[in-house]
């Protein structure tokens, strides 16, 4: 019986992919049809959570240990990626990446030291610039790049000025991968989300009431974000009816700071 599910067959890699807006991308795509390659850094055991929970919606998943801000891993990984599609799949192409992970770093201008600042680049910004760049041979034409960025980019907050610049970059960086990999029709798209509540950043828009309760405020439809209000959009950026999305800022953020 063919499977008619939207990304029956589609391959995605999700980096970043335990917990938050990763792990929520990661299981709706699952449930939309689509295999998984998720990464994790330090959270192997919640990694093996998600990639047990996917399989048991009917994909294959594998989660592969990743710190997106050593490069010089990245062509290891991409070895073991090669690895994992021919053993897993019988495949030697991905069809998503999805540039997700990340970690929050917040404090004043003033006080941001040099080793904040590179510790947010390598990450979010040359960790995305060169792991896309290291696993482009391993995304087949027609595939598809999301980047994840933030509402941050658009509306400032004291305390997220280095996080901001390197979401920026990243982007700006997404416009030129649109333009330069559209010749193999690769579209290359860039997701903001708003306030969310996850861990991230210490877990301060879930676990702190008063600055939720500011956040809803400022939000046109009147709360917070949750990772459920994310994951599905990227999702369904990725499928077939969206490719001619191309080279796009979309911010997800239920209307906040307008």
């Amino acid at each position: 019986m063919t499977d008619t599910r939207p990304l029956a067959a589609k391959i995605a890699l999700v980096t970043g992919g335990s917990r938050g807006l990763g792990r929520n991308t990661a299981v709706h795509l699952a449930r939309r049809g689509a295999g998984v390659i998720l990464t994790y850094n330090t959270h192997r055991e919640e990694a093996a959570a998600v990639a047990a929970e996917i399989k048991a919606i009917g994909p294959e998943a594998v989660a592969l240990r990743l710190d997106t801000g050593e490069i010089t891993c990245f062509e290891a990984f991409a070895g073991q990626v090669r690895a994992t599609l021919r053993e897993t799949w019988g495949r030697e192409r991905l069809d998503f990446l999805v540039n997700n992970a990340g970690a929050g770093l917040i404090a004043p201008f003033a006080d941001t030291t040099e080793a904040m600042f590179d510790q947010l680049m390598n990450v979010h910004l040359k960790g995305v610039f060169f792991l896309t760049q290291t696993l482009l041979p391993l995304i087949g034409d027609g595939g598809r790049v999301v980047n994840l960025s933030s509402g941050l980019t658009r509306s400032t907050q004291p305390g997220a000025a280095a996080y901001a610049t390197m979401k920026a970059g990243v982007e700006t960086l997404t416009r030129y991968l649109a333009k330069e990999l559209g010749a193999r029709g690769i579209a290359v798209n860039v997701v903001a989300p708003g306030a969310i509540a996850t861990d991230f950043a210490g877990g301060a828009v879930r676990d702190n009431p008063a600055y939720s309760r500011a956040i809803a405020t400022a939000t046109a439809l009147g709360r917070v974000g949750v990772p459920d209000d994310v994951g599905p959009m990227i999702t369904a950026l990725l499928s077939e009816e969206n490719r001619w999305i191309n080279g796009q800022r979309i911010e997800v953020s239920g209307g906040e700071n307008l």
